[in-house]
């Protein structure tokens, strides 16, 4: 059995680490050029080199994305790009130009071409027609049910690519020009503003409706948590998380989560009591509200957000681990957020299941001082722990110091 494919993406070459030491089988980044997502920190060539390499060493892969609309002014320089990804070992471009495929298939032909969610494919006729042009992947709409899903999957035999969490588009993914219109951001170039998501006055006629200001038609961020058992024997080739502009804490408590939802599917072990327990840990992390999006059928009011107020940045993050000595039995952490002495934490990592503790001592790594509290972001700090850690390992707030 072809086990499926689970794919993470990452805004820098540390989350991209993160997420496939936590458990994602591939990665999708994107690079100084042709990529949606500018403001991420998206990779130079050399770090997607790296990357690569990274990625090698642990049998997974790497995805580039080449998934603007790209204009005439945009395409100088495109062949010589992908020869070079294809050079330092990129498995595939994910992309939404029938002119970059077509150009990576003569110039590149070991790269995989993968077509974009950005191209909206939601029937099977779309599906034969990106076949005959010898693509390798599909990359679902977002906007498909799960019944579709499962009636492209019959008609077809090419490897298919679905979202299973992450930001959903209030339009249809790729089809958006509020972006260009409030802001002259282009949406489909990487620019968008996420114009859905801010706050309104709404009216009928003349009459406003909202008195307090504040409305918006932002999607709910989708969460298939009790849909993997489907979607896997269906037999889909690839989960994809959507968040490249998402944090490495994220992304850790996300992957981690799926990627032992997964296992336990394959070992006859998950039923409603899993699902649940990791949809607790994915709510660990998440700021925004979670909906099912399309996967029951066309998207209802309860899909939308309205009031973004109640989107509230978590602050349990409170660090990752450097390093542990074993003779002292002291992890070196860098921290996020405030905790005490006294607070209760909770530790997690690729291979250590959720372990709480009662935070006994603080101690500064330059000055070797006592500290009561942890307050300074990116503060450098030695805490007793008698569990043995591992570097990257992640450590959150369960409750504060209560005396």
């Amino acid at each position: 059995m072809n086990k499926v494919e689970l794919l993470a993406p990452a805004g820098n070459l540390f989350k991209a680490k993160i997420a496939l030491d936590y458990g994602a089988d591939a990665v999708y980044v994107g690079g100084k050029l042709f990529s949606l997502r500018a403001r991420a920190s998206n990779f130079s060539l050399d770090e997607i080199h790296e990357l690569c390499l990274y990625a090698k060493e642990r049998n997974k892969k790497v995805y580039v994305t080449t998934n603007i609309i790209p204009h005439d002014s945009d395409l100088e320089g495109l062949s010589d790009y992908l020869i070079k990804l294809e050079k330092i070992g990129v498995d595939a471009i994910i992309t939404s130009s029938l002119y970059i495929i077509k150009t990576a298939e003569k110039v590149a032909p070991k790269l995989e071409r993968h077509v974009s969610t950005q191209m909206s494919i939601a029937n099977s006729q779309a599906i034969s027609f990106y076949e005959s042009l010898n693509v390798d992947r599909i990359v679902l709409a977002r906007e498909t049910t799960l019944a579709k899903m499962q009636e492209m999957r019959k008609n077809t035999k090419i490897a298919l690519e679905v979202f299973i969490h992450g930001g959903m588009c209030s339009s249809y993914s790729g089809r958006c020009v509020l972006s260009n219109h409030f802001t002259k951001r282009d949406a489909n170039r990487g620019g968008c503003a996420h114009s859905c998501r801010w706050n309104y006055d709404l009216y009928n006629n003349e009459d406003k409706i909202n008195q307090n200001g504040y409305f918006n038609f932002g999607s709910k961020d989708l969460v298939a948590v009790d849909y993997i058992s489907e979607l896997l024997k269906m037999g889909v080739n690839s989960l994809k998380i959507e968040g490249r502009m998402k944090s490495s804490y994220y992304l850790a408590c996300v992957i981690k989560s799926y990627r032992r939802l997964i296992d336990l599917y394959y070992e006859n072990k998950l039923d409603d009591e899993k699902k649940n327990y990791y949809f607790k840990e994915i709510l660990k992390a998440e700021n925004r509200s979670l909906g099912i999006g399309f996967y029951k059928g066309i998207a209802t009011k309860e899909e939308g957000v309205y009031d973004n107020r109640t989107e509230i940045p978590t602050q349990n993050y409170l660090g990752r681990v450097l390093s542990y000595n074993k003779e002292t039995k002291e992890a070196l952490i860098e921290e996020r957020n405030y905790f005490e002495k006294g607070s209760l934490i909770e530790i997690f990592g690729p291979d250590l299941d959720n372990y709480q503790m009662t935070v006994e001592s603080i101690r500064d790594y330059e000055t070797g001082l006592e500290l009561d509290v942890a307050r300074h972001p990116l503060q450098m700090l030695y805490i007793k722990c008698d569990k043995e850690l591992k570097e990257n390992d992640m450590l959150r707030l369960v409750s504060v110091n209560e005396n």
